[in-house]
């Protein structure tokens, strides 16, 4: 009551007053085109706001957006890894029946979009700063224009052509029309355009660096763009260029595999010689609910989480007893309730007394058991490793060459690291065959990092292995590659823009 009883004076005093004269407001300054960009401190502040968009800050609507968990599940879900027990629009992916209405990925498209927009407005802005000299303007553009890349990579990813713009567009009159989606090849053409320029002018790494005062690890580098360029060219098929790029990432020394896997993904861990790009977080300031949506229910550790994603147990099962990435799961505990948490046992549709059947199985991955007790936790996201350009390389050696030693002690040291069952000698394999070995090396090795389903379509495994992984869990084999390689135009941007059509993706 104190603060009515101190307001309410204030305001019938200025009620008061203005039955006799309005006051006339006095501005002290306006935000304009011509005065909100002027420094450098200014020109960082507009690409720090860019990085944020990778991921939904902490405390504003839902906090496991875009990288922190809409990606995910559009990337992951809609495979043979993601499995959800939860109703609604995510159970709807995992079980591939997905719709233009779908809140996943209507929102996988605006913040790609967002994303975009942002890299648009500041690559507009940035040559307008007019305290910053050349090296400044240069690094700032290159941050900008790799973000911008990989918002249309993922767009390009999930919707196949989609609508083009640049800042160019911008300046245009008519910018806000409605055009028609562009073909991903011409899209590519600007990704590839950016990541070169990325490439050309960004630094190592940024110790010492004298544009940013201090080592910030999270920012672009030279062997990010390189990586992301990699991974365009993976995608279409253009191996030598694949083969090329990672020996020049390799060439950088810049890059080495982290010698635990449990270890890379720990909270503490928010970056490492294998990180090469991530959306980084801190618990208590930018925090993420990563752990909310992936952590064990009723865990005594992790408390108060949901597995809302989760891993099938058919993928579980598949991991080697001796691969340690088999235990970043949480596959067998006791619950606070004290019953023991487990996978369902084969004929027996009704757990033993004392026992309680997991639909599916937790990941560690971003639920790490010595990390944050809070709401929001401050997981990393890793967007580029080097574990995927080491198997990038060893994938597009195969295609080119078919088996061959490289490519077996390639796959062989992400396995090494994790000590799964080796590869043995080429001899022993077909093209086809490795194929499908790195492809199951890809599955187990970035479950949950956004790559399960390019990597399936890439290798033509789409609907092959999606609709086996339907059948095996009594759904209906749905999956038709020609018309589910993307996904529907939302129907909220259908509804606006006649020239965004979903004929042959339903």
């Amino acid at each position: 009551m104190k603060l009515f009883k101190i307001i309410l004076p204030a305001v019938v005093l200025m009620s008061a007053v203005s039955c006799k004269k309005w006051t006339e407001p006095k501005f002290y300054s306006f935000l304009t085109e011509q005065n909100a960009l002027k420094s450098k401190d200014d020109a960082i502040a507009l690409v720090n706001g860019i990085y944020a968009r990778l991921k939904q800050p902490s405390g504003i609507s839902d906090s496991y957006q875009y990288y922190a968990g809409f990606q995910m599940a559009i990337m992951d879900f809609t495979t043979d890894i993601g499995h959800s027990s939860q109703s609604g629009d995510i159970s709807l992916l995992s079980e591939a029946r997905w719709s233009p209405t779908n809140k996943y990925t209507s929102f996988g498209w605006q913040h790609q979009y967002k994303l975009v927009a942002d890299a648009n407005i500041a690559l507009l802005s940035i040559p307008k700063v007019e305290k910053i000299g050349d090296a400044e303007r240069k690094q700032f553009t290159s941050e900008v224009r790799f973000l911008r890349a990989l918002g249309y990579m993922d767009l390009t990813d999930a919707f196949g052509p989609v609508i083009l713009v640049t800042e160019a567009d911008m300046e245009k009159p008519d910018y806000t029309s409605k055009p028609a989606p562009s073909p991903v090849a011409e899209i590519n053409k600007l990704i590839i355009a950016d990541l070169e320029y990325a490439a050309a002018n960004l630094p190592l790494n940024y110790k010492n660096n004298p544009i940013y005062p201090t080592n910030d690890v999270g920012r672009v580098t030279k062997g990010a763009a390189l990586g992301l360029l990699a991974k365009l060219y993976l995608r279409e098929h253009q191996w030598q260029k694949v083969v090329d790029l990672t020996q020049q990432i390799k060439d950088l020394n810049q890059y080495e595999l982290f010698p635990s896997y449990a270890g890379l993904f720990a909270e503490s861990n928010k970056w490492c010689k294998e990180s090469m790009f991530s959306a980084l977080a801190d618990a208590l300031n930018d925090g993420t609910e990563l752990m909310n949506h992936f952590g064990p229910i009723s865990h005594p550790i992790i408390t108060d989480r949901w597995q809302y994603y989760a891993v099938s147990w058919s993928f579980w099962n598949s991991f080697a007893t001796v691969d340690e990435r088999r235990e970043m799961f949480f596959y067998n505990y006791k619950g606070t309730d004290d019953l023991q948490y487990i996978q369902p046992i084969p004929g027996q549709p009704n757990p033993p007394d004392g026992y309680y059947y997991l639909p599916d199985v937790a990941t560690k991955k971003y639920a790490d058991p010595a990390g944050s007790k809070t709401y929001y936790d401050g997981h990393g996201i890793p967007i580029l490793r080097y574990a995927d350009m080491i198997l990038s390389r060893a994938e597009a050696l195969n295609e080119l060459n078919g088996p061959n030693a490289e490519s077996i002690t390639l796959i062989n040291s992400v396995k090494g690291r994790s000590k799964a069952v080796l590869l043995g000698n080429a001899s022993t394999f077909t093209k086809e065959t490795l194929r499908d070995a790195i492809l199951q090396e890809r599955g187990w090795e970035f479950f949950f990092e956004c790559k399960r389903r390019t990597d399936l379509i890439r290798m033509g495994k789409y609907q092959e292995v999606v609709n086996a992984y339907l059948k095996s869990i009594g759904k209906k084999e749905v999956i038709d590659i020609n018309k589910h390689r993307y996904f529907p135009y939302p129907q909220t941007q259908v509804d606006i823009n006649p020239n965004l059509k979903n004929d042959g993706r339903l």
